[in-house]
């Protein structure tokens, strides 16, 4: 893929084991507080995109992207560790999985989600793809942080029926289930402010262009947090959106 360069920011992939080490680094900022470098088993088969300050080179954003030839293959996937994921063994054509996806803590400019859509659009665009998906991390474990945000989850933002994920995890979130505060919270008691402040941007993004999530959230304990399952189909994206990204990726 092509360096992408929009006003202060560029967006690239890694070409070295340092650039890939710059990208651990602020995933263990961002994810593990800290802890010198997010490493896992994933990374030497994924792709790893940085978006950089153009005037200074730091780091300002990273995602990593796994291409899959089809649904068939979905079990490979990072995702698969925690949600049964058979319904989309039927998925014909490529399909991404995005993940690890920070931005550097502090920095607020929403050229940065830009250009990094536009780089995942550049991605996706190249290599054909017709389904992009993930997991979409809220930090904490503690849902009752986030029933308005699941809550509205659950009511709006569903997965198709066809694709919805199964639950796999052992420690599991379900939006659902009878008696929990999330299943208790009506649309009428929805803040929907609140909801969406406590949203993760990409997922935002992805929920804007027509994507769902699954009917749980998992307990990563590991990671220190709670993640939902998003999906999200090239065809569904509307057109007036897909113009806009384009324009950032030309």
């Amino acid at each position: 893929m092509r360096e992408l360069n929009k006003g202060k920011y560029r967006a690239r992939l890694a070409s070295s084991e340092a650039d890939v080490a710059a990208t651990q680094t602020l995933r263990a900022l961002v994810f593990r507080d800290g802890v010198a470098r997010d490493v896992d088993a994933f990374d030497p088969v994924c792709d790893h995109m940085l978006v950089e300050a153009r005037a200074t080179g730091a780091l300002v954003c990273s995602f990593r992207l796994m291409g899959l030839a089809s649904g068939a293959d979905v079990d490979a996937s990072y995702s698969s560790q925690y949600y049964g994921l058979a319904s989309l063994a039927d998925h014909t054509g490529p399909m991404i999985e995005v993940g690890r996806f920070c931005a550097a803590p502090g920095l607020s400019d929403p050229d940065i989600m830009r250009i990094a859509l536009g780089a995942l659009t550049v991605y996706v665009d190249e290599r054909g793809a017709g389904m992009m998906f993930g997991c979409s991390s809220f930090k904490g474990t503690e849902a009752a942080l986030y029933k308005d945000t699941f809550a509205l989850l659950r009511d709006r933002h569903p997965a198709p029926e066809r694709w919805q994920p199964s639950v796999k995890a052992p420690e599991v979130v379900r939006f659902g289930e009878p008696g929990s505060a999330i299943a208790a919270h009506r649309p009428c008691d929805l803040d929907r402010k609140r909801a969406m402040l406590a949203m993760p941007p990409l997922l935002k993004t992805y929920l804007a262009m027509g994507g769902w999530v699954s009917d749980h959230a998992v307990v990563d304990r590991d990671l220190g947090t709670l993640h939902v399952f998003t999906g999200l189909e090239v065809a569904a994206i509307p057109a007036a959106r897909k113009r806009l990204l384009r324009a950032v990726a030309s």
